[in-house]
C-alpha cells in the first residue's frame, strides 16, 4: 500500500511522507517550534484502508515514550482536527471537534519532537479504544511505542543541522577537489548535487552516519 496518511499544521507545509514503521504504522516527527495548537491528520485521495480496517492516531511527547491515543479517522470520517495544546509549558492533549477527551494530561515542556503515531487496526479494536477514551480512560499503544522508540528517544547522538550541513559542504569539498584545480566548472557541482541527491533517495540517513562520503 502506498503512504496512506497526510497532516496540516497551520503555517507549516503539509506533510505526505510519514516514516513507514511497518505497512500498517506509520509516524509524523513534528518539531515543536514553532508553536502549533491543532493538526489535521488525513486519508490521502485515492487511498482506501483495507475491509473492516480504520486508523487510530496517537500523540507521543518527549520525554514520554508513550503513545496516547487522540481519536481516528476511517470510512465515513477521512479526517480529523485535534487539539494538542499547551506545547510551550505543559503538555495539555485532547481532541477538537472530532472527540472530547475527558482526560486532558499536563506534563513538562517536550524535549524533542512531537510524534503522531497513526495505525491501522481493526474497526472494532479501534471502537473499543474510542469508548475507553470517551469513559476517561486512556488507552496507549504498546507495540506502537516500542516500534518507535527511536523515533521517540532524545536527540541525544543525533547529528545536529549544523553537524548536517558541515557534512555536506565537506561531501561536495571532497568531490570538487577531486578535480585538482582552483577552478571548477558549475557542471562539476551540478554533478556532484546529483549524485548527493542519488544518495539521500537511496538512504536519507547516510548524512546522520559520522563519516558520511
Amino acid at each position: 500500500m502506498s503512504v496512506p496518511f497526510g497532516i496540516i499544521i497551520s503555517g507549516r507545509p503539509v506533510d505526505v511522507s510519514p516514516q513507514a514503521i511497518t505497512e500498517a504504522q506509520y509516524a509524523f516527527r513534528i518539531p515543536p517550534a514553532p508553536a502549533f495548537s491543532h493538526i489535521v491528520v488525513f486519508l490521502l485521495p485515492g487511498i482506501t484502508l483495507p475491509p473492516g480496517a480504520a486508523a487510530s492516531v496517537y500523540v507521543q511527547i518527549p520525554p514520554s515514550q508513550d503513545f496516547k491515543l487522540l481519536g481516528a479517522i476511517g470510512p465515513g470520517k477521512e479526517s480529523a482536527i485535534f487539539k494538542i495544546s499547551g506545547l510551550k509549558s505543559a503538555t495539555n492533549v485532547n481532541q477538537n471537534a472530532m472527540l472530547d477527551d475527558p482526560t486532558a494530561q499536563t506534563g513538562a515542556v517536550p524535549q524533542g519532537d512531537v510524534v503522531i503515531g497513526v495505525s491501522i487496526e481493526a474497526e472494532a479494536q479501534v471502537a473499543a479504544q474510542l469508548a475507553t477514551l470517551q469513559s476517561g480512560g486512556q488507552s496507549n499503544n504498546a507495540q506502537l511505542s516500542s516500534a518507535l522508540v527511536k523515533l521517540g528517544s532524545s536527540p541525544e547522538g543525533k547529528a545536529t543541522t549544523k553537524v548536517l550541513a558541515q557534512r555536506i559542504i565537506g561531501n561536495a569539498f571532497n568531490f570538487l577537489a577531486s578535480f585538482g584545480s582552483d577552478t571548477v566548472p558549475l557542471k562539476a557541482f551540478q554533478d556532484w548535487w546529483q549524485k548527493f541527491e542519488k544518495k539521500i533517495d537511496l538512504d536519507p540517513s547516510f548524512l546522520e552516519r559520522e563519516g558520511a562520503e
